[in-house]
């Protein structure tokens, strides 16, 4: 039984889209006690100190990308993002780093050597709306949109404004729960996701609102080739070609909502942050007093 919907969102944060944006974006000013750089993590402390400066969530888990290229979808399709380069070892030294800041601030982090961040963060809203919450994702990847129901929300925190469901389907033409078939028929080249060859995304979505999602489309298949689309003999022809493709596709971009997560909605309230050993990695980090000062200053919000 569904309790009440209660008003504060649970926070899910996308913790791997800002460790990469503050590798790339933060300069390496950085450094730990043997010489590595520690940009990304100083980057990531930042943004999670900013959060909970600002935002001050009820309920929050931090989710990371554990491994690379060794998840269940790599058993279902090995070139599953191998068009990427491969982590080096100064940014995955830094996944450590943030891992133990998030740990020391007090939140929950959330990991798995097979399930992505967002598998995690999919088996985690599932959890806390069967506990009456409404999520909000921090998040700028697409991917995580269709996981959105009537009351969520998707923000890339500190940049855009947030997303909701009317919102999804104004910026991408298909509803939430269609955006999995949506890059399954069109493809996805940022995760290397082949999806039907010749259909690109507008295509796609025009086929959705007719048919709904891939289950009926190809059960009416017949019915392509008459709609008021271009070159809709050859879009029916190319999907009866490549059917394996956008099942395989869609095995890709559906999220995974059952990967091993924490049970409790209560393990997601934060706690009182480890302060000396928060300061101890800042130090060990390499990072100036500044980011000491603003842990204090949410620390000592505990004895108010």
């Amino acid at each position: 039984m569904v309790a009440n919907v209660i008003s504060a969102p649970v926070y899910l944060v996308d913790a791997s889209l800002y460790i990469f944006r503050a590798y790339h974006s933060v300069p390496l000013e950085w450094h730990d006690r043997d010489g590595w750089p520690t940009n990304a993590a100083q980057g990531f402390a930042s943004f999670l100190l900013q959060l909970l400066e600002h935002a001050r969530p009820e309920r929050v888990a931090i989710c990371f990308d554990e491994a690379f290229r060794v998840g269940y979808r790599n058993d279902i399709y090995p070139s599953y993002k191998a068009n990427r380069e491969p982590p080096d070892e100064i940014l995955v030294r830094q996944f450590a780093h943030c891992r133990a800041i998030a740990k020391s601030l007090g939140l929950m982090t959330v990991s798995h050597p097979r399930f992505e961040a967002d598998d995690l963060i999919g088996s985690l809203a599932v959890l806390v709306r069967s506990h009456g919450f409404k999520i909000l994702v921090i998040s700028a990847d697409k991917d995580l949109t269709q996981l959105l129901h009537e009351g969520d929300e998707q923000w890339d925190y500190g940049r855009e404004p947030r997303l909701c469901p009317a919102g999804v389907e104004k910026r991408y033409g298909v509803r939430p729960d269609q955006i999995a078939d949506l890059l399954a028929l069109a493809g996805d080249p940022v995760d290397n996701i082949p999806g039907v060859r010749g259909i690109g995304r507008i295509t796609a979505a025009k086929l959705l609102r007719q048919f709904g999602d891939l289950d009926a489309l190809f059960l009416g298949i017949e019915n392509v080739g008459r709609m008021r689309i271009r070159g809709a003999q050859g879009v029916q022809a190319r999907l009866s070609e490549q059917r394996a493709e956008a099942f395989l596709s869609q095995q890709l971009t559906r999220i995974h909502c059952q990967a091993p997560v924490p049970t409790d909605p209560d393990s997601l309230l934060p706690q009182r942050p480890h302060l000396e050993t928060l300061v101890q990695l800042f130090v060990e980090l390499g990072f100036g007093p500044f980011l000491r000062r603003r842990a204090e200053a949410i620390e000592a919000r505990w004895n108010v």
